[in-house]
Order: C-alpha cells, then sequence, then structure tokens
C-alpha cells in the first residue's frame, strides 16, 4: 500500500515515509531504520489517526476542503505572526506524526480504559497511582512540536454561542 500524502484526494498520512526516515535519521533514532516499508507506511497511518482523534477539534483554522478526509492542510492558521501555506502540511505536523509513527509502530498509541487501580500488590512490589491522574500516556515531545498549531488547552474545547 502506498501512503497519500495532502494535499492529494483520499490522503492517508499526514507524513511521508521519506520525511519520517529523515526526522529519525536526524535524530539517531535506529529503531525506525530497522522497520520496512510496509511496517513504516501503516505506523505513520496510525499516527495520523492518533493526531486526527487527539487533536481534531483543537487545530487552528479551518480544513481546505469539506472532502478532504485529514485535517490538514487547514488555511486561516497562524503561528507565530505568520501565516502558515494552506496548501501543504507544516513540517511541525509531519513531524508530530513521524514521533508517534515510531511509537506505533512497537505497540498502540491508546489503550481500552477499564476500571483503573488504585493499587497493585505483588509479593513485595506495590504500585499506587495518584488519584486523578489520567489513564491515556501523553505525548510530551509531540506537544511541544503542536504546540503552535493548537488552540486552547490539554482539557479545553471550544466553545461557540448561538
Amino acid at each position: 500500500m502506498a501512503l497519500i500524502i495532502p494535499p492529494a484526494a483520499g490522503a492517508t498520512s499526514l507524513c511521508s515515509v521519506a520525511a519520517a526516515d529523515a526526522y529519525h535519521l536526524a535524530r539517531g533514532n535506529a529503531a525506525w531504520a530497522l522497520l520496512d516499508n510496509t511496517a513504516k507506511e501503516a505506523a505513520l497511518i496510525r499516527a495520523t489517526d492518533y493526531l486526527g482523534g487527539t487533536y481534531g477539534q483543537r487545530w487552528k483554522g479551518y480544513r481546505v476542503s469539506a472532502e478532504q478526509t485529514l485535517d490538514w492542510p487547514r488555511y486561516d492558521v497562524a503561528v507565530n505572526g505568520y501565516l502558515v501555506d494552506s496548501s501543504v502540511v507544516p513540517a511541525a505536523v509531519a513531524n508530530a506524526c513521524a514521533e508517534l509513527a515510531l511509537r506505533a509502530a512497537t505497540g498502540p498509541l491508546t489503550i481500552d480504559v477499564g476500571r483503573l487501580k488504585s493499587r497493585v500488590k505483588v509479593g513485595p512490589i506495590e504500585t499506587e497511582y495518584v488519584a486523578g491522574s489520567g489513564a491515556q500516556t501523553r505525548y510530551t515531545a509531540v506537544e511541544n512540536l503542536l504546540a503552535g498549531y493548537l488552540s486552547g488547552g490539554t482539557s479545553m474545547i471550544a466553545v461557540v454561542r448561538a
């Protein structure tokens, strides 16, 4: 399966394999280089799905077209006082996708949440979680890359008056 990158119709990934290869090579992420292209493409698609599901309601701006399959490209997005080109996926967004794809290649990015345990004890080893802590993993490196492209905080949603 070949990835389709925006702005092409039917896009499946926010980052190409070549861009992800360059991103991970520059950072010395040797584990990425060990994957074959099929595994890389699948990981990039899972990372794209995660980005849409997690940040889709928080992206600045608007989709360029109602028919586009992914959240990017977008128009009316300003970062550091400059408008982002509405015909491309910004490098920071593609890099966030590459960063998540490395993690997606080794396991799920999200987990199904059941009843949370506050304490686990096996022999002398005991684990207790802080009350109110989230069950989902937060990827700080990804959130840092995306900060300029998101509106609101991590637990905020846009409210529109009718």
